[in-house]
């Protein structure tokens, strides 16, 4: 089973995809697999944060060893029907979840994934902050107008933000937009 997770991949400050999991690893592969010889990076973009594949072998064994095993089942795993109506989850909880997926639980995983969804307005939005935050730390830190355009993002000045990147890259200011508006959609309505 695959995520619903968007992933872009930069080589240098050329975007080559955005997409899902599948179509990401593969464009990503071809470019690699004909010689590309500019620094990848990839990007998770709902929460910015770098991530590394191993690409050796086809897409369908680097896809194999990026996807969370399938749980196990047999006898004395007992089935828990937990449902509640509050989780409380402190950083350390999604920290532990991405060091290690093959040990969380599904039941511990879809009480967390039900409790994201029902994060409030003012939560995602900040979320989506900090990703579009990281994303500049890892490709715009050596731009021009970092600083002021860092500022500007969590100041959510977007007029100024706009015109601090508009020396940048194409490509990185394309993303940096599209996950601008992601934050402008999560923003509860006046």
């Amino acid at each position: 089973m695959e995520t619903q997770t968007s992933y872009s991949a930069f080589a240098g400050n050329r975007l080559l995809v955005t997409g899902d999991l599948r179509t990401m690893l593969t464009q990503t592969k071809e470019y690699l697999d004909q010689g590309g010889q500019e620094q990848v990076l990839i990007f998770d973009d709902d929460t910015g944060k770098q991530i590394d594949f191993n690409f050796l072998g086809s897409v369908q064994e680097v896809l194999e060893r990026a996807l969370p095993a399938a749980p196990r089942k047999g006898p004395g795993r007992p089935k828990i029907g937990v449902v509640s109506g509050e989780v409380t989850l402190l950083p350390a909880h999604w920290e532990w979840l991405e060091r290690q997926p093959l040990k969380a639980s599904g039941t511990i995983r879809r009480l967390i994934e039900a409790a994201r969804k029902n994060e409030t307005p003012e939560a995602q939005s900040r979320m989506r902050i900090e990703a579009a935050g990281r994303f500049m730390w890892s490709m715009a830190g050596n731009l021009v107008g970092f600083e002021e355009a860092s500022r500007a993002l969590y100041s959510e000045n977007w007029t100024k933000l706009g015109e601090l990147t508009a020396s940048w890259p194409a490509d990185i200011q394309k993303h940096l937009s599209r996950l601008v508006q992601k934050v402008k959609e999560s923003k509860p309505s006046p």
